[in-house]
């Protein structure tokens, strides 16, 4: 067989063997990381993605032959633990991902790794309580006003215990809890329009939402008010995106079971599902079916879930609806960043795509990582990191001097503003979503 030097061939990815023994065989794995380095080190285009790549490379370049022989395989815990799992470098930069001979998929392996350090006993315990977002929404939305004041950067009695028991740093901005969840505002009585168009969609508003940011689920259900789409909400546990990401894949396949088979009867009514945050949109889209290929419920909500933003401007050009969206004032002009997990998703920009169907808006559109990884970049030992690699998108979104800076992921715009603060002083406003900005259009 001849191998090819690059493979010209969309990426296609594998199913997760996860529960075969070879997966966390010890010495297997490490065969295929060895396997893999070589060949990253032959090839070196990531090295400006992730830290991994560089922590990578430095490690073989200081090694005593300048090759992988030489470095020693407990070394490459670094490497493993920079990977965010944003999955850039499978699909914009390797050219030996799947259909390539070479088979290789650097942030499924690192997630490998992971799964082994976990059955190993070797997790983070504080890792571990961090990411479990339903129990810390539930609990803390209860006592939103404490929980706020104690997270808070500029207050020094609580932020310095938390770097030294939690070892999250203590200038990392952190998401605010609320006391009405939005799960909860709708439940208590809202009143519900009903619209006999052909289009129902139900909205998964991911525990980011629920818990962190209530409003932005609201200004959906506006959105769809206006645009007379038939709507629900459902959302009864977290897409374990954050436990993906320690390697603790058992809890996200009991997640994905228990949340397709739910939410295949409103499939099965002609609903439509919807998620706002690109992170969760991924994992239901595509992670959730290489878990548990074998899941017909699990396949089926992938092939009916769609991204808030994929959506609206489906609908909108399927139903010639332009000439409902008017032009904003022409002082809200937005830098838009494209999110590494919204890319990931493969189907275009369609946030950018939304925002300019408003006339005349002044737009200008970043597509680069903004360095905050969900919560590898908040921890002390990764944050000024993480600042450093979301250095270019803050440096872009200050010479851009719009009004607005947003993010399709929430989390990515608090940092880049925080990047931007640190570089000189602005007035830029950070938004939530683009929905807030696209709403003020709708007539």
């Amino acid at each position: 067989m001849t191998v090819k030097e690059g493979s010209l061939g969309a990426p296609t990815r594998h199913p997760i063997d996860w529960e075969s023994p070879n997966f966390t065989d010890e010495k297997l794995l490490d065969k295929e990381l060895r396997r893999v380095f070589d060949i990253c080190h032959g090839c070196r285009r990531c090295f400006n993605l992730c830290e991994s790549f560089p922590k990578l490379f430095d490690l073989i370049d200081d090694s005593k032959s300048g090759e992988l022989d030489t470095v020693d395989s407990k070394d490459f815990k670094p490497v493993v633990d920079a990977c965010t799992l944003c999955d850039m470098c499978f699909l914009t930069k390797c050219p030996y991902v799947p259909p390539h001979e070479f088979n290789l998929d650097f942030p499924h392996l690192m997630l490998r790794y992971r799964v082994l350090e976990r059955k190993q006993k070797k997790n983070s315990f504080i890792d571990d309580q961090l990411t479990k977002t339903d129990r810390n929404g539930k609990f803390f939305s209860k006592f939103s006003n404490l929980a706020n004041w104690s997270t808070k950067t500029s207050n020094k009695i609580t932020r310095p215990i938390m770097e030294t028991l939690l070892k999250i740093d203590r200038e990392a901005d952190l998401p605010k809890f609320y006391k009405d969840t939005l799960i909860g505002s709708l439940e208590k009585g809202q009143k519900e329009v009903t619209f006999e168009g052909k289009e129902k969609v139900v909205l998964f508003p991911t525990c980011f939402v629920n818990y962190n940011n209530p409003k932005l689920g609201l200004v959906a259900k506006e959105l769809f008010n206006k645009l007379g789409i038939e709507h629900e909400f459902f959302y009864e546990m977290c897409c374990g995106m954050p436990q993906l990401e320690g390697g603790d894949i058992k809890s996200v396949t009991n997640k994905a079971k228990e949340t397709s088979l739910k939410l295949k009867r409103y499939i099965d009514k002609g609903y439509k599902v919807l998620s706002i945050v690109p992170s969760c949109t991924l994992m239901i889209k595509y992670e959730w079916p290489l878990l548990v290929p074998d899941s017909e419920d699990i396949k089926y909500l992938s092939q009916n879930t769609y991204d808030i933003c994929e959506y609206l401007v489906s609908f909108i050009n399927d139903n010639s609806l332009k000439d409902r969206i008017k032009p904003i004032d022409e002082s809200e002009s937005v830098s838009l960043h494209i999110s590494c997990h919204s890319r990931a998703q493969n189907i275009g920009q369609k946030a950018t795509e939304l925002l300019k169907m408003i006339p005349n808006i002044k737009l200008d559109v970043i597509e680069r990582c903004s360095g905050h990884g969900g919560s590898w970049g908040i921890k002390k030992d990764n944050f000024e990191m993480a600042i450093k690699v979301g250095k270019p998108v803050s440096r872009k979104a200050i010479q851009n001097n719009n009004k607005y800076v947003v993010s399709e992921c929430p989390l990515a715009g608090t940092h880049i503003k925080q990047g931007m603060d640190k570089i000189e002083s602005n007035e830029a406003k950070i938004l939530s979503h683009p929905l807030e900005i696209f709403i003020k259009s709708i007539s």
